[in-house]
């Protein structure tokens, strides 16, 4: 009986690399945060006049019934890919001054699970994680449901992650 030794978990290779900081120790005043605020409400005012939140939207896409959704994803793919490159190329650092490191991932049959997972929600929902909060801001209460769905499944897969396939 061999024992593999080479194998690396997508879990091991997180811990190797993660680092933990508690945010409400750090000295920055509560105004330091306020960009993010800014950039989070822009964020949710284009996700809106975009109708990426649109349930209808969403439906059309998994129907195949329209592209706009799958080009506007498309779209966020090609900018998520020209903005690694550039970080890669012109070692960018992070607005305190830290280096960004990319580090590679490797496949495993657990990212399968969780992507169909993921888009049957989405499907059934008619919402994913990032729009959720400017689903709720624009007056779709109903959603509140789906961010709590959302909150508890996450910390399910944290209890549960360790007897998962990954």
């Amino acid at each position: 009986m061999s024992v593999n030794t080479t194998a690396n978990t997508d879990f091991e290779v997180r811990s190797e690399h993660a680092m933990c900081v508690n945010h409400s120790t750090l000295d920055k005043p509560l105004v330091a945060s306020l960009k993010y605020g800014l950039a989070g409400m822009l964020f949710g005012i284009i996700l809106i006049k975009s109708e990426v939140i649109s349930w209808f939207r969403i439906q059309e896409m998994f129907r195949l019934q329209s592209f706009h959704m799958y080009g506007v994803i498309g779209s966020a793919v090609v900018t998520g890919i020209i903005s690694v490159w550039l970080i890669k190329k012109l070692k960018l650092k992070t607005i305190d001054g830290e280096a960004i490191k990319l580090e590679p991932k490797k496949f495993n049959k657990g990212q399968i699970y969780g992507g169909l997972i993921f888009g049957f929600g989405w499907a059934i929902t008619g919402a994913c994680p990032g729009p959720l909060f400017a689903q709720i801001g624009t007056g779709a209460f109903v959603v509140i449901v789906t961010l709590f769905s959302a909150i508890i499944g996450t910390w399910v897969y944290g209890k549960l992650r360790a007897k998962l396939p990954h």
